[in-house]
């Protein structure tokens, strides 16, 4: 038996084919019982039969083997909790062919948000349970003995014994219902052929709303009892969604039906179980009074990124894990074309730069990893549900749509679908599909991109009519990389009317700009030159001094799209960290933005400006004066122009952008927006339903009132408190848990902190409130360094656990915390939060190195004071 130890995979000796589960989940006690039956294909000679099982008791006397009237019992019955895998050994080889392997089984509903556990919700002030699943990457394992790998497709036949005034869910419709006393019996249709980590069961009192798409599909959203009406928006967009897809996948919706339900305890956003897709409130319930814009975004796009993946990785599944960025690259991507398509006027393709920006921050570290990487064990998955998966992963099919064209790209990829559908796919055999319907060299362009990590800088200089390209890896460090790419160039000149296209094959290339562009950009001076036209390329470009004037001066006279100002300013930024540039060249650029109204702009422009007043705090501390006087200048246009009261008609982004800009604004210590914002907090503290506070102001108000509490008046801490006591909507709980750690007091920083470790916060909303104000940074090592062992004991078994870790360890800007940070976890280190830890401390000497940077830096001082003070 100890043959089969420490192995990645599991045997291939057994295939199943069919699962019939019963489950009996006691909501009392938070155990459950159960027993499967496995329609199981012999396929070689073999006395053993090996499956993943874990946190489960098996009765040794219930397992047997049954072919052809011949009953097989097993003699040795031995679970492996460390490799989470169940062997069972019978008397002598099992003959081939399919029979039956049946066994009973007992667990409990853990309090992990993982496996089969167990939720609590309130029903008139009585605390509840319900039990729920949540099966990704790894755990059905803990619900009942299988296997749990993605390639091991069957289909599930589920029968539930529930209490019986209670609503019982599976990912198929219910065929029959027994009403047996206080219990019933519940039995579902069976499943079409799918991964294991794809089954869900939900057991608890729910109320719902229901639609149907023109095709018959019955949509319903399920919530807690009294929050049906915060469904309806979900269901609008799922019902829409569904449509979109079957006409893009050429494919319709396989399932019968589909539901919707928001869990109270949820570790992930959401869980796009095939039929059954569960989903944290926040990502699912939408309420007019008071959910913000931005939660509304956040509700469609995570509809449209689950419903993808109803497609998109359950009726075509990767292979294995290595493969898990085809699933969300993917449907991280079309969700942005789904929610573009429903609201065209969110202009949602401008905030997938967001996307983008988070993938190239995780990929400029030398600690990234390829898009594709090799997955050993179970227990090294759930860390590459990161950026690089999903935004770099979208990132990259975004690049390649808009390289091959949408039409080619839409009609391979529904042939893609066809032929995979119900089985398992790799992602050369998305790029075969692709290659064949657009007849590019798919694979050998995109091989670069997922089999390496990081990504190049294109550096571009013009001189003697010749524009010069090199491309190097871009690391943050400023270290340099030795990756090669083949990089989709394109470019405009003084006009977006005429684009040009390229690629890059070698480290270099020189072009002739007349022969490329028709005409030469050096005998006009405002000519500008723009590479990787709307930022569609996964990659940083860095100008020579001439053509980045020639672009500043662009950006003051408005001539390019608010794509490329964004990537102008994302890459100088980067770039300035990475110290290739001076900080006073990027600071003169920022001074370009002061007329910038556009949302996603403005958003980057308020990331960058607080990322520079930390850093500028450690390197510089004699200047954070003239600092925040020069990003409170630069944010003042635009602020006036908003103000605090929305306007008649104004767009969906102004909603969202107002919030963000006086949030900084209070952040940056502006003295008339807190004063404003204290005034509207008081008038809502009377009455919740104030006209002066609606949900998209309400986060700057709390974290501006936070900025005036300290330790001997604690008026806006205490109020803030009372307001998350008395509500019951999720978001507006999030909303106060990432306000309350902005306090500039380290005591009080340290009692918000004390206040997420208990009861009232739950366990899924603690990382919320772990982003704390500079001067709390110390604070919150020291408090996670007492707290460890009771933080790793209780979210050491999900990747919630690593938010810990970056979010306190980040901040950090000296190679002393670094030291002691790497010395502390020596000890205590673990494989789920291994390569989170070393980014983490990357990111501090990436920060401590810039900062000594900026120290030596010449002019920065007259710099900042004349650009602080002057007149925009």
């Amino acid at each position: 038996m100890d043959h089969f130890k420490g192995q990645p995979r599991l045997p291939k000796f057994a295939v199943p084919k069919r699962y019939d589960i019963l489950l009996k989940p006691n909501l009392s006690d938070c155990k459950f019982g159960g027993s499967v039956a496995v329609d199981l294909d012999i396929v070689s000679d073999t006395k053993f039969v090996v499956l993943n099982a874990a946190e489960l008791s098996i009765a040794s006397g219930s397992v047997s083997f049954t072919q052809k009237e011949q009953v097989f019992k097993a003699i040795k019955v031995e679970l492996m909790e460390a490799d989470e895998i169940l062997v069972l050994e019978f008397p002598d080889l099992l003959p081939h062919g399919v029979g039956v392997l049946a066994m009973e089984f007992e667990g409990v509903l853990n309090d992990k948000m993982k496996g089969f556990y167990r939720s609590t919700y309130e029903i008139n002030g009585v605390k509840k349970n319900m039990a729920v699943t949540q099966f990704e990457p790894a755990d059905a394992r803990r619900c009942f003995p299988c296997w749990d790998e993605p390639a091991c497709k069957a289909s599930f036949k589920i029968t539930l014994v529930a209490p019986s005034e209670l609503v019982a869910l599976s990912n198929m419709p219910i065929t029959e219902e027994k009403i047996n006393g206080a219990l019933k019996t519940v039995s579902y249709q069976e499943t079409p052929i799918m991964s294991t980590y794809l089954v869900a069961v939900v057991v608890g009192l729910f109320d719902y709303v229901e639609n149907h798409t023109s095709d018959g599909v019955k949509v319903r959203v399920y919530c807690q009892v009294g929050k049906a009406n915060q469904g309806k928006f979900a269901l609008d967009v799922a019902v829409k969604t569904l449509e979109l897809y079957k006409e893009y996948f050429a494919t319709p919706y396989p399932l019968p039906k589909l539901d919707m339900i928001a869990i109270p305890d949820f570790a992930a956003g959401a869980m796009e179980n095939y039929g059954l897709v569960t989903y944290r409130e926040t990502a699912l319930l939408y309420d007019d009074k008071h959910s913000a814009a931005a939660n509304k975004q956040r509700v469609a796009t995570v509809v449209a990124h689950e419903l993808a993946h109803q497609w998109f990785g359950n009726l075509v599944t990767m292979e294995w894990w290595t493969h898990l960025w085809l699933n969300e690259g993917f449907a991280t991507w079309v969700s942005y074309l789904a929610t573009d398509s429903l609201f065209p006027e969110w202009k949602i393709w401008t905030q997938f730069l967001d996307e983008t920006v988070e993938g190239l921050k995780l990929d400029g570290l030398a600690e990234s990893h390829p898009i594709e990487v090799e997955i050993n064990h179970a227990s090294e998955i759930d860390e590459i549900f990161d950026a690089i998966s999903y935004r770099k992963g979208a990132s990259v099919i975004r690049m390649l749509q808009s390289y091959l064209g949408a039409e080619p790209f839409q009609k391979s990829l529904a042939a893609y679908i066809k032929k995979h559908a119900y089985s398992n796919a790799k992602t050369e055999d998305l790029w075969a599909a692709l290659e064949e319907g657009s007849g590019e060299p798919v694979t050998k362009l995109m091989n670069s991109w997922t089999s390496q990590k990081g990504y190049p800088v294109v550096a571009v200089n013009i001189k003697d009519q010749k524009l010069d390209f090199k491309q190097t890896q871009f690391l943050s460090s400023g270290s340099h990389g030795d990756g090669q790419w083949i990089v989709p160039i394109t470019l405009c000149s003084g006009t977006y009317d005429s684009r040009k296209n390229f690629l890059l094959q070698g480290n270099s290339e020189t072009i002739d700009v007349k022969e490329l562009l028709g005409f030469s950009i050096l005998d006009d001076k405002s000519r500008w030159l723009k590479i990787n036209v709307d930022q569609s390329g996964f990659y940083r470009v860095k100008y020579d001094d001439d053509l980045a004037a020639r672009l500043r001066h662009a950006i003051g006279k408005k001539c390019l799209n608010e794509t490329d100002r964004f990537g102008i300013l994302d890459d100088a930024f980067a770039l300035c960290m990475a110290r290739h540039q001076p900080l006073t060249s990027l600071l003169t650029l920022m001074s370009a933005y002061s007329e910038e109204l556009e949302y996603t702009v403005l958003s980057n422009l308020i990331h960058i400006s607080s990322t520079l007043g930390r850093i500028a705090a450690d390197a510089t501390p004699e200047l954070l004066k003239e600092f925040k006087h020069f990003f409170i200048n630069l944010f003042q246009y635009s602020a006036e122009k908003l103000g605090w009261d929305a306007k008649q008609g104004e767009s969906h982004l102004d909603s969202m952008l107002r919030g963000e800009l006086m949030t900084a604004l209070a952040v940056f210590g502006h003295d008339p927006t807190i004063d404003e914002a204290i005034r509207r907090f008081q008038a809502f503290l009377d009455d919740r339903n104030t006209p002066l506070l609606p949900p998209d102001v309400r986060r700057a108000a709390y974290v501006a009132v936070m900025q005036r509490v300290n330790t001997s008046n604690k008026w806006g801490f205490e109020s803030l408190l009372k307001v998350y006591r008395e509500t019951d909507l999720s978001q507006e709980k999030t909303r106060i848990l990432g306000s309350l750690s902005s306090c500039p007091d380290p005591n009080i920083v340290l009692e918000v902190l004390n206040f997420l470790l208990t009861p009232e916060v739950r366990s899924q909303d603690v990382v919320f409130g772990l982003a704390v104000s500079k001067e709390g940074r110390e604070t919150a090592w020291e408090w996670l360094k007492e707290n460890w062992e009771h933080i790793s004991k209780t979210w050491g078994s999900g990747f919630l656990l690593t938010r810990f870790v970056s979010a306190i360890v980040s901040p950090f800007a000296s190679f002393d915390k670094a030291k002691e940070v790497e010395e502390f976890f020596s000890t205590r280190t673990r494989p789920s939060i291994a390569r989170t830890l070393k980014q983490s401390i990357e990111r501090v000497h990436i920060k401590a190195k810039w900062a000594e940077s900026i120290r030596n830096e010449k002019q920065l001082a007259e710099a900042v004071t004349e650009l602080a003070y002057r007149k925009y």
